[in-house]
């Protein structure tokens, strides 16, 4: 019975979780533990695509999981210089890069507050025309030649008042200045 991809979708999209939970045990034939609405409306979409259109041949699995075991995976930061004192690797006028074009990087899990960013991470912002580069240490915070315990401590002596750390810092976190929560899109 070949089924009509599109009203399908629409007949999804209009379901609350509890029927789209239900809807998923009807496609997958297990149930999940899951009631985030957008996961298991793609979720359901991605099972419905694939059945009425074919999923990825067996050439097609075989050669993902050839490139997945080749592929340079790194779990934290490539080792590198830090910048000395004073020193931004950024170019003036330009952003940050976002990420290494060069390998894989996988998501790990850190016994860390999931908000705080990795050990080795630049940290960045423009602050009153100057550009700010912070590095993120395994137990604080350098910027100019100082450690500092917490994002803000940086924040207040660069400002000179108090700021929220995670705020001030909230565009290379990827997160939204006003709520503090990740921006869709945003580097993770």
């Amino acid at each position: 019975m070949a089924m009509n991809i599109h009203a399908e979708l629409k007949r999804l999209g209009a379901l609350s979780t509890p029927e789209l939970r239900a809807r998923y045990v009807e496609v997958f034939g297990e149930a999940t533990r899951c009631n985030n609405r957008p996961y298991l409306f793609k979720r359901i979409c991605w099972r419905l695509q694939a059945d009425a259109e074919g999923d990825l041949s067996e050439r097609a699995r075989q050669r993902a999981i050839e490139l997945a075991d080749d592929a340079n995976l790194r779990l934290q930061a490539p080792p590198s210089t830090p910048p000395t004192s004073g020193e931004c690797r950024i170019p003036n006028g330009t952003a940050p890069p976002t990420h290494n074009a060069g390998a894989a990087i996988a998501s790990i899990r850190m016994p860390r507050k999931s908000i705080e960013p990795m050990p080795g991470t630049t940290l960045w912002r423009k602050y009153k025309g100057r550009h700010i580069c912070v590095i993120v240490l395994p137990r604080g915070f350098e910027y100019e030649g100082k450690v500092y315990r917490s994002l803000s401590a940086v924040a207040n002596a660069i400002t000179g008042s108090h700021w929220n750390g995670l705020k001030f810092f909230a565009e290379s976190l990827g997160l939204n200045a006003v709520t503090g929560r990740r921006v869709e899109g945003a580097p993770v």
